[in-house]
């Protein structure tokens, strides 16, 4: 009972260090998404052109998601026409290159991880493209759209079907100042929160065990610390196959990604890995429902190849530079919560979020919110 009562404790501070960053990226996030239409996602991303991969992944920025519900609207432009590997940009910046991600990988790990997920996830993304574009042919895209078209549900169907932002016309301010904008923000705040939650909660448990419960010494030969040639090309390969069999994808990963950081995984690794959960076990099983097996392997061939390759590079890049973190102090074995700056900015953003929620319950988001695990639909809309 100690120590499962050891576990619980440090993912309970984890919890508590984390939750104030949780809720401005998701706010940050619902703002965003709130004055993008769907309609022009669709529009700009009919090709597979340098300028198009560029606004894929702007766009997938700006209309960040859970992986699940990534994989699912990314699926649904393939369907409404958009260009394969533009969907997959979409798709990968969606999940990988968002502010909550970037915010943090700063507040557990530190600064340099932040940039090196804004630096490794462009890097992924051309090798993905490049990759596509020499393996991928017309043949397979064919039969992947056709079985696209058979609609067969995955995960997070509902959630990914629904477009919650604002109609009305005018500037960007004046859209998100009105009653409808901000009914819109409340409701992709609190659905981006129960898409993610369940990860969260399970890579918080699976982060405090592991860091309670896991030697050091354990990492430390797993990862192979007392070799650094041997820990910077290793890292980057094991990094991902981790990922897949922890099942945690999301941010949920990122906990863990700070336990593995502690235990003596590369930079590069690091990088790796927090890219891989969209290869989750899980998410594999959907893609061979969405695409077909040849896609799926496909998919999980050069996905693998391009998480390991960007891991490389920003292994080399940051160790060229001097950027790559020397001390492995993330926050993770720091049990317990002290009267400090985070408790007031926990009880601040806990105050906005409780102000989100109560729009959303009013304004109706109780039966959206039954919707977001349903079958694919056009007509669930915002």
């Amino acid at each position: 009972m100690a120590a499962i009562g050891d576990a619980l404790a440090l993912a309970g501070s984890m919890t508590w260090e984390i939750l104030w960053a949780l809720i401005l990226g998701f706010s940050l996030s619902a703002v965003v998404q709130a004055v993008v239409r769907r309609s022009t996602v669709v529009r700009l991303l009919g090709d597979d052109r340098a300028r198009t991969l560029a606004t894929a992944a702007g766009l997938g920025v700006a209309s960040s998601s859970c992986s699940y519900a990534a994989v699912a609207l990314a699926r649904s432009l393939f369907r409404k026409g958009a260009n394969f590997t533009a969907a997959m940009t979409f798709e990968i910046a969606s999940t990988n290159l968002v502010v909550e991600l970037g915010i943090l990988l700063a507040l557990l790990m530190g600064w340099q991880f932040t940039v090196a997920e804004f630096v490794g996830g462009p890097l992924m993304i051309v090798f993905v493209a490049l990759m596509f574009r020499l393996f991928v042919r017309d043949r397979l895209l064919h039969a992947a759209r056709e079985q696209a078209e058979k609609g067969i549900a995955g995960a997070m169907e509902g959630h990914a079907a629904m477009d919650m932002s604002v109609t009305r016309e005018g500037s960007f301010w004046r859209r998100l100042g009105s009653a409808e904008g901000f009914t819109s923000v409340s409701h992709v705040f609190v659905m981006e929160w129960a898409a993610i939650l369940r990860d969260l909660v399970v890579g918080l448990l699976i982060a405090g065990a592991i860091g309670a419960w896991v030697p050091e010494s354990f990492w430390r030969g797993f990862f192979l610390t007392d070799h650094p040639l041997g820990s910077a090309l290793w890292g980057p390969v094991v990094g991902p196959v981790v990922a897949i069999l922890s099942f945690v994808c999301s941010i949920g990963n990122v906990p863990l990604a700070a336990v593995l950081w502690n235990g003596g995984i590369s930079f590069g690794g690091v990088v790796a890995f927090i890219f891989a959960d969209l290869l989750i076990l899980p998410i594999l099983n959907i893609y061979r429902k969405y695409y077909g097996g040849r896609m799926a392997l496909t998919l999980l061939g050069v996905f693998y190849l391009a998480m390991v390759a960007a891991g490389y590079v920003v292994e080399l890049l940051f160790g060229v530079t001097g950027l790559a973190p020397t001390e492995r102090n993330a926050k993770v074995l720091e049990a317990g919560i002290s009267w400090n700056y985070t408790t007031w900015l926990n009880i601040a953003f806990l105050l906005l979020a409780a102000v989100l929620l109560i729009r959303f319950v009013r304004s109706g988001g109780w039966s959206m919110l039954r919707m977001m695990g349903g079958d694919p639909s056009d007509e669930h809309s915002g």
